[in-house]
């Protein structure tokens, strides 16, 4: 039994040092564009978008591009009776939608 439990220990520990999210966070993926700033309403709530190219999306926009495949390291998640757009967990709380910059 123990020689399961390390040979999953050891398959699990591979599987963590293989990539390591800082240098995914940063890589380009062809035909992605990466959110750079967002912009916040009074309440704090992220309402748009800015990616590395400029350009502003509104979040309906960000959300059919984020489905569409269009933007790098977002999920779309379905909470609240609606889609919601975050980041992908990857460790690195600098790349947060919430926070990034705001423009």
């Amino acid at each position: 039994m123990n020689d399961k439990r390390d040979f999953f220990e050891n398959a699990y520990e591979e599987y963590l040092n293989a990539n390591s999210p800082e240098m995914e966070a940063n890589v380009p993926i062809p035909g992605k564009e990466r959110i750079v700033a967002v912009q916040k309403n009074n309440d704090g709530d992220i309402m748009a978008f800015k990616t590395e190219s400029g350009r502003e999306l509104d979040y309906l926009t960000a959300l059919d591009e984020a489905k569409g495949g269009k933007l790098a390291n977002i999920d779309v998640f379905h909470k609240y009776g609606r889609d919601i757009i975050r980041s992908e967990p990857d460790g690195i709380k600098e790349n947060n939608l919430d926070n990034l910059p705001e423009f």
